[in-house]
């Protein structure tokens, strides 16, 4: 599995996106390398102590710096802004 962080939702001048999160991980840093990894499923943990699981899915690469774009299910909390993600390998 590889890991990635969140950065912060997807948001314009006046508009967020609640569902839509930026991920950014290590070792992509071009949109070729990011668009690999499209389409694959991405796992957050809570870190309290029930650990919650919300899934999502890689959409598509944000810029040219390998920044990703993940939909998740439900919108993570804000607490999550900065924690690790998981990108499972299919």
């Amino acid at each position: 599995m590889t890991k990635a962080i969140v950065l912060q939702f997807r948001r314009g001048r006046r508009k967020v996106t609640p569902r839509h999160f930026l991920l950014e991980v290590e070792d992509v840093t071009s949109r070729k390398k990011a668009e690999k990894l499209a389409g694959k499923e991405v796992f957050w943990k809570s870190p309290g102590k029930v650990s919650k699981i919300i899934k999502g899915k890689i959409s598509s690469a944000h810029g040219n710096n390998g920044v990703l774009r993940a939909i998740f299910e439900k919108g993570l909390p804000g607490q999550s802004i900065g924690t690790e993600v998981e990108i499972k390998e299919q």
